[in-house]
């Protein structure tokens, strides 16, 4: 048995289990990931991340959901991971990049005034639309904006957006009451998505302003989701509802997110550290 060093963080309620691999070294990251992210036998989070050296960026990301699948990207743990890079002295500047499955990503870090990190905001890349991209069943070319999804007996109008991971963005008129725990699942193992998906379930307030609720692929429903939110607003503008920037309000906070002309998509938002400690591993 060994002792692992970890930090606690979180972004709006989107917590996971960090690992410094430049100091700690993690030999089986999907096994590690299910028993830390445990709320009752565990640390408890939504999943665990790595910090790890990068040959092509500053630093490098991996994310582990709790079910121990590897995710391309999260928002929130990106913005959390770049505070750990700075707060470690692994960088020195308040923009770095970050490489992940999904592309590097930069990330500019956000102080008060005393010069402690309370947020970042985070180039999230390109928004991609077309159904070979997302990836979903159907015409590769094609996209999927505004289609009809029928699950459980229900027809439910979505429309399908990659984040560098998958998202299946839904509108509903009474998020409080909608059944994400039944639905959720449901679309999540739906065949038309064949590497599962994210999916969101968004109410409108104006056309600058949603609330949304997650459930996320490997995860389960979730306080927050940076790249689900970003699906959103993307989904809300190509399907002419939304502005190029808006508010969206998750159950663990909110999120402001900007959808350029170009394609490119912003994140902003708080990164918390919640504690430190240290983790029993059991050795093989």
């Amino acid at each position: 048995m060994r002792l692992m060093r970890f930090t606690k963080m979180q972004g709006i309620g989107n917590d996971y289990v960090y690992v410094n691999g430049f100091e700690e070294q993690v030999d089986k990251p999907s096994e590690l990931a299910k028993k830390v992210s445990d709320r009752h036998f565990g640390i408890g989070s939504d999943g665990l991340i790595l910090l790890l050296p990068s040959e092509v960026a500053d630093v490098r990301m991996r994310m582990f959901n709790a079910d121990g699948s590897e995710a391309q990207m999260c928002g929130n743990g990106l913005r959390c991971l770049a505070k750990l890079a700075y707060d470690s002295g692994i960088v020195q500047d308040l923009t770095l990049t970050v490489e992940t499955l999904a592309g590097i990503k930069e990330v500019r870090l956000l102080t008060d005034e005393r010069g402690e990190i309370t947020g970042a905001i985070a180039d999230m890349g390109q928004a991609k639309l077309r159904r070979k991209d997302i990836p979903m069943a159907g015409e590769p070319e094609k996209t999927a904006i505004d289609q009809e999804l029928t699950v459980l007996g229900e027809t439910y109008t979505f429309t399908g957006v990659s984040m560098g991971n998958p998202h299946c963005v839904i509108w509903v008129s009474d998020l409080k009451e909608f059944p994400v725990e039944k639905i959720g699942p449901a679309i999540e193992k739906h065949p038309l998505f064949p590497e599962r998906v994210n999916v969101e379930f968004c109410q409108l307030h104006s056309p600058t302003e949603i609330s949304m609720r997650v459930w996320e692929r490997g995860s389960g429903e979730t306080m927050a989701c940076g790249t689900g939110a970003c699906a959103a607003v993307v989904a809300g503008v190509e399907s002419g509802r939304l502005e190029r920037e808006v508010l969206v309000h998750l159950l663990g906070g909110d999120l402001k997110i900007a959808y350029a002309p170009n394609g490119k998509v912003t994140l902003e938002g708080p990164c918390v550290t919640v504690f430190t400690g240290e983790y029993l591993v059991k050795e093989d």
